[in-house]
């Protein structure tokens, strides 16, 4: 006997995240590219709309990258935003508690993205958990073609 079974029925896994070296690809072009297009647009004495910006990309790539991925793209992005960014351009520098502080913006904006994913997927995973075996469902083998 055929019994038909919707296609969204089961539980669905939580997708797993990117692979760091992908995420760290994306945070090493995005970044470069993000400062290149803000060089051109607003100048490259500003760092902070820079800071602001890198910190977004790190964000969003978050979302899909596991939390070991979040050091690494809070390097990637400072190093084009302390390269690029500020004058001299093509010359690295450290200047202490600025740097300390654009690296911890970087990595907390990363560790948000990446938390954040893993709540939201937490919850759409027990929500479908919870309304698969909610008070109306029934009871695993009680359905009415099990006899």
């Amino acid at each position: 006997m055929i019994e038909w079974v919707p296609l969204g029925s089961g539980a669905r896994p939580v997708p797993r995240p990117v692979a760091a070296p992908l995420v760290w690809a994306g945070a090493f072009g995005g970044a470069l590219l993000l400062v290149g297009l803000l060089n051109g647009t607003v100048g490259s004495g500003r760092p902070g709309f820079a800071l602001v910006a890198l910190s977004l990309l790190a964000a969003l790539l978050g979302l899909c990258a596991p939390f070991a991925a979040a050091p690494g793209t809070a390097v990637l992005c400072w190093l084009s935003l302390n390269g690029f960014a500020i004058p001299p351009a093509g010359t690295l520098t450290w200047a202490g508690r600025r740097d300390a502080f654009w690296l911890a913006c970087l990595l907390g904006a990363a560790l948000v993205g990446t938390a954040l994913a893993r709540l939201v997927h937490a919850r759409a995973a027990y929500r479908r958990l919870t309304t698969a075996t909610g008070p109306d469902a029934p009871e695993p083998g009680t359905g009415p073609g099990d006899v």
